[in-house]
């Protein structure tokens, strides 16, 4: 039990951060290889659970600290036509987020990008947490099985500070950016790609 509540802190923390955050699932790797005994299933569990915490709570973050504070309102304005698409297009919106969960890539931008649009988080929160589960079983239990048969130990710092993770983290930075600069009423509406002139972030009130 002292176990599965560490996961969860550390995991909760980890999903907390914006960028440059170690892959939850490289840690749930470690912890499968150094506990082959443990329940994959709990395991699992309480780390879907932790991650699916932590994202909601970075993307109510950007919302409160970005969007409702610093966000100019013409810039809200054009976020919101891109909430107003995705609403529209519930079914497309929840299969999108747990084909993307089941997946090992990160998700601190996409649900930075939907707290910045000011969306329902049931969203994006639900299938997130139903495809998370999945992959973090698949990753512990083939994490247990490797340990039994392979002398190895996983290192997490060597994968964590290699210029591909780095560069990776940059390239989603500079995505985010990116989607408060596209005037998504041009791009929606008429089918054109147009860019936003930057402008400085307002004052908060």
């Amino acid at each position: 039990m002292a176990d599965l509540l560490v996961l969860a802190v550390v995991i909760f923390g980890l999903n907390l951060m914006p960028a440059f955050a170690p892959p939850t699932w490289m840690v749930i790797s470690w912890v499968g290889s150094s506990l082959p005994e443990a329940n994959p299933a709990l395991l699992a569990l309480a780390a879907a659970c932790a991650a699916t915490t932590g994202r909601l709570v970075l993307a109510q973050m950007a919302f409160a600290l970005v969007r409702q504070r610093w966000m100019r309102e013409d810039d809200r304005r054009n976020i919101d036509a891109v909430a107003q698409w995705l609403e529209r297009r519930k079914s497309m919106t929840v299969g999108f987020m747990l084909a993307y969960a089941l997946g090992p890539f990160p998700s601190n931008y996409l649900f930075i990008a939907y707290g910045l649009a000011g969306m329902r988080l049931w969203m994006i929160g639900l299938p997130f947490f139903a495809g998370r589960i999945i992959s973090y079983l698949v990753w512990t239990h083939i994490a247990q099985v490797g340990s039994r048969y392979l002398d190895t130990e996983v290192g997490l710092h060597g994968a964590y500070f290699s210029l591909y993770f780095i560069l990776s983290q940059l390239f989603l930075l500079a995505a985010l950016y990116l989607f408060t600069r596209v005037d998504w009423v041009c791009l929606l509406h008429e089918r054109r790609l147009r860019w936003r002139r930057s402008r400085k972030l307002s004052s908060p009130p």
